[in-house]
């Protein structure tokens, strides 16, 4: 499954340089995140907790510019998944990421199994 989401740079979130500060793409990643996992999910489905996230870029993102997201699994493991996230600005790449989300019990942040639903709706 393939979530899409378009995000508008915000003047705030631009540095002296007039881009986009690196930080922010990392928010860019996670509002994506949390957006398709409510969005897709039923509640209390999936609790999880970002083990790494590498990014790379390739072009600036400006104030005003619309950032079309687009998010998949890209692996399963057992108690761990990578999301693969790519940001364009009219069809230019302007990076990519990779988040290893890992699945955990609530309350105790132990590693569990990522449930048998959460892989079928994401997948």
């Amino acid at each position: 499954m393939e979530y899409r989401q378009r995000i508008r740079v915000r003047y705030g979130e631009c540095d002296l340089q007039g881009v986009v500060f690196n930080a922010n793409y990392l928010v860019y990643v996670d509002d994506v995140m949390e957006q398709w996992l409510d969005s897709t999910l039923p509640a209390g489905a999936l609790d999880y907790m970002v083990k790494k996230v590498l990014v790379e870029w390739d072009a600036p993102a400006t104030r005003g510019d619309l950032v079309d997201m687009t998010a998949t699994v890209s692996r399963w493991g057992r108690t761990s998944f990578d999301v693969t996230m790519r940001g364009e600005v009219a069809g230019r790449g302007i990076f990519t990421a990779v988040l290893t989300a890992i699945s955990v019990t609530p309350g105790t942040h132990t590693p569990t199994p990522v449930p048998d639903e959460v892989r079928a709706l994401l997948s």
